[in-house]
């Protein structure tokens, strides 16, 4: 295995324990007869929360991948719920792209900045600069350790009246947020998002609705959707216990681009395909995790 394989496989094999739709659509998947195992579903992209202080945030995780070979690509910007972002192309088809985003918390309340930099300005250097990049054990550690304390359930929810993002990231530092089935590559019947979706729904699986449950980009080449993220039991400081939303399962559908839309299905690869991401798409599953869609 490579150290990009090590650090890959940690991530998943923690998001799978943590989040139980990832193992009930897989079963599901393999009892509808859609795949044999799960290996076989293509990995569209995964997704980092990151706070936007000093020694944090984009900055400072996507040192990891570009040392694996990644490639930094667009810019998104996300007015509404104060967010930057990147998206980073994989060193090949196999693995799947990545998508950080980053709170921009400068552009928050004078409360809410006090309260984040309470946490993070226990980080006093680049935490990933301390990290030997070439041992995925020590890669995979570092994503699922605690870079600062255990927040108070009161803090917690101060951040959340003003952006449930921020409340996440507090609580769930770099913890994997989503990864995504590429259905485009599924078999007929379920080879398109809004197939998978009535799949999905028949065997009880919930999705998010904020903008439609198929959220598309205005060449209409990239159609995504997503469950919303299921309730977790956090144990806050203090012992103080409190549900709260964990991650999520996202699905996109990659179309063909009109200048391949000849080729023969067996010919066609993920460069024949819709690339990149879509700042409209992606705000709306950004709320996945948002009390508007874990409360209906």
């Amino acid at each position: 295995m490579s150290t990009l394989d090590i650090v890959l496989h940690g991530l998943m094999s923690r998001y799978k324990e943590r989040v139980p739709d990832v193992p009930a659509i897989i079963d599901a998947m393999i009892d509808e007869k859609i795949i044999n195992n799960g290996d076989e579903i293509e990995n569209d992209h995964i997704a980092f929360r990151t706070m936007g202080v000093e020694h944090l945030g984009i900055q400072s995780l996507e040192k990891i991948f570009l040392h694996y070979g990644y490639t930094k690509r667009d810019y998104y910007f996300f007015p509404e719920k104060k967010l930057d972002a990147y998206w980073y192309a994989p060193p090949s088809n196999e693995y799947p792209r990545i998508f950080i985003s980053e709170l921009r918390v400068k552009d928050l309340s004078e409360q809410a900045q006090q309260i984040i930099k309470s946490y993070t300005n226990e980080v006093t250097s680049d935490p990933v600069d301390a990290i030997d990049l070439d041992n995925g054990e020590a890669v995979d550690k570092f994503l699922h350790s605690s870079l600062w304390r255990t927040p108070t359930l009161a803090d917690f929810k101060t951040l959340s009246a003003e952006s449930e993002y921020a409340a996440w990231v507090i609580y769930n530092r770099y913890y994997l947020n989503h990864f995504t089935i590429s259905v485009h590559n599924l078999k007929d019947g379920y080879n398109t998002v809004a197939l998978f979706n009535e799949f999905l729904k028949k065997k009880g699986f919930k999705l998010n609705n904020a903008g439609g449950e198929i959220k598309t980009s205005p060449d209409n080449n990239l159609l995504q959707s997503s469950t919303v993220a299921r309730m977790i039991e956090a144990n806050f400081a203090n012992n103080e216990t409190q549900s709260i939303s964990g991650s999520y399962v996202e699905f996109a559908e990659r179309r063909v681009l009109p200048q391949f839309k000849d080729l023969p299905a067996n010919e066609i690869k993920r460069e024949h395909r819709r690339e990149g991401f879509e700042a409209n798409n992606a705000d709306k599953i950004f709320e996945s995790t948002y009390s508007t869609q874990t409360g209906r």
